[in-house]
């Protein structure tokens, strides 16, 4: 497994990953749209933090579910818990996922621009009602 690590603009938020990262993950949602980040899930015990989340900015929105972890000097998300799926993902069979989505821009010399892209329709997913 390749280890990379990654942190913030500023360098604040550091963080270690180990992934074979072999795609991106593009949402057309609101909040990734206007972020612009390109993202790999990876489970819970892949990500190394040096920096404690309790340093960290936290950011919820829509279900309140998703946990936006941002730099609180600089402002860039260098990772984030996804929410938690709808009950009509769940019936189109998706799974909870209780690992990290990590902003592959974040990591240090690490050039996303060659990875496929899995383009996510987050702006389709109506929020349970």
């Amino acid at each position: 497994m390749t280890q990379h690590r990654g942190s913030c603009h500023c360098g604040f938020v550091r963080f270690a990953v180990r992934a074979e990262i072999d795609h991106a993950r593009i949402c057309n949602c609101s909040i990734c749209h206007k972020r612009g980040a390109l993202i790999f899930r990876v489970p819970e015990d892949a990500v190394t933090l040096d920096t404690p989340l309790s340093d960290l900015t936290l950011y919820t929105w829509g279900s309140q579910t998703a946990k936006d972890y941002f730099c609180p000097r600089c402002g860039i998300l260098p990772f984030r818990r996804p929410s938690a799926p709808t009950r009509a993902e769940q019936a189109q069979g998706i799974a909870p996922f209780d690992g990290w989505a990590i902003n592959l821009r974040c990591l240090d010399g690490f050039d996303a621009t060659t990875l496929p892209v899995q383009y996510i329709p987050g702006a389709d997913i109506l929020p349970d009602r």
